[in-house]
């Protein structure tokens, strides 16, 4: 099935992150699939701005995005041991448009992080923030890029074998989710 749609997440802001760069390496291991990424710029999250001005059409156009995706994957960097607040914050919004967006939806994790863990502990504090949501979170293979400052190669590719290896498996489990709910 090569009309998938794929939705990237990505916890860092920073253009040139490495999450952004393993996201990449993501759309290029599941292809082919249409692929976009959503804009977590968002604002914080804020109940008595919520009850003013209701959701904002930013928040509206990530909860779409989700909702018209086939398969997500979410690229977190490791904060001060945990997810980074932009991805939070975004988890945090989304849950407050009605719809169960995230229920049933598969959706796989990476991570890539300055430090030896390669993002372990975000991704577990993520895996605990989506639980409530009930998505088809994959399991693994678990991919966790440590020291990803010279994690990529000039192109923007994995330049360690086993790693892409682990991001393609990962990957070719999203799509087999994606074509079992198809079926």
């Amino acid at each position: 099935m090569a009309d998938h749609k794929l939705l990237g997440l990505c916890g860092s802001l920073r253009g040139a992150s490495t999450n952004r760069m393993l996201l990449t390496e993501a759309r290029r291991h599941y292809a082919p699939a249409a692929y976009e990424e959503a804009d977590l710029r968002l604002p914080l999250y804020d109940g008595d701005l919520e009850t003013a001005a209701g959701i904002p059409a930013a928040v509206q156009a990530v909860h779409a995005q989700i909702a018209a995706a086939d398969a997500i994957v979410i690229a977190t960097p490791e904060y001060n041991s945990g997810l980074s607040g932009v991805l939070k914050n975004a988890l945090d919004w989304i849950s407050r448009v009605p719809g169960g967006v995230w229920v049933g939806k598969p959706v796989a994790i990476v991570s890539a992080a300055a430090g030896r863990a390669g993002g372990a502990r975000a991704q577990y504090s993520l895996r605990l923030c989506m639980a409530p949501f009930r998505p088809r979170l994959l399991q693994g293979p678990e991919v966790m890029i440590a020291s990803s400052h010279a994690a990529f190669d000039g192109d923007g590719h994995l330049s360690d074998a086993q790693s892409a290896k682990i991001l393609g498996d990962l990957m070719a489990a999203l799509r087999d989710e994606v074509e079992l709910l198809a079926r």
